[in-house]
């Protein structure tokens, strides 16, 4: 397999994760956020007034089809396995499928808009059987990223949070996005794996990359 991008120890595979994941040796941790099958890319389900209470608020419409439908079963185990470690966002929606778990992980987004979501949860492996949570604002004026470059997106510090909870030294994403977990991963100095479908952002992921500062913890 031929690298869509490979510097400083963070590789990205443009493809199928489903076939591009069986050629890759497993990683000490998974630590990524598949698609949800909830069709965000026709807006957020959201109605009443705008932000202010002025005028109607409209829904934000995505380009293609990224998340008509959730990944099939057999790729969210295959997922799972290609790790010693995995953490997946959207667990609840993949919880019927994925082992019982107790470690769950929370982010609170402190939204300014309250029509959105309060909170994402995240399935896990991870040995304990206390809930852990992380705050931070993640959309809205008081968002801690302004730049978005994924509908979806997830923030660095959010993800630097999942590394070191795994305390993995190799992580991987197969359904990387826009690669804030990639990022995430060269901020702390461990090595990383992306796979993305999407070459658009394959190539998103990869300036991300370029601009950021390594540092080593």
């Amino acid at each position: 397999m031929t690298p869509y991008y490979d510097h400083a120890g963070v590789t990205i595979y443009h493809g199928d994760c489903a076939e591009i994941l069986k050629g890759l040796p497993k990683a000490e941790a998974v630590i990524t956020d598949p698609p949800y099958g909830i069709n965000m890319a026709r807006g957020f389900r959201c109605s009443g007034r705008s932000f202010g209470g002025h005028g109607k608020r409209t829904s934000r419409q995505y380009e293609g089809d990224w998340d008509r439908s959730r990944p099939p079963t057999e790729l969210l185990l295959a997922v799972v396995e290609a790790g010693h470690i995995a953490i997946l966002w959207g667990g609840n929606y993949f919880a019927d499928v994925l082992p019982r778990t107790y470690k769950w992980l929370v982010w609170d987004k402190q939204q300014s808009m309250p029509s959105f979501s309060d909170a994402e949860l995240a399935w896990t492996n991870l040995d304990g059987r206390t809930v852990k949570m992380f705050r931070l604002c993640g959309a809205g004026v008081l968002a801690v990223e302004k730049k978005r470059f994924h509908p979806t997106q997830k923030p660095v510090d959010l993800m630097q949070w999942c590394i070191n909870l795994s305390g993995a030294q190799t992580i991987l994403d197969p359904f990387m996005g826009s690669g804030s977990t990639l990022v995430a991963a060269k901020n702390l100095g461990r090595r990383a794996i992306g796979i993305e479908q999407d070459e658009h952002f394959c190539e998103v992921a990869a300036k991300r990359l370029s601009q950021e500062v390594f540092q080593f913890t």
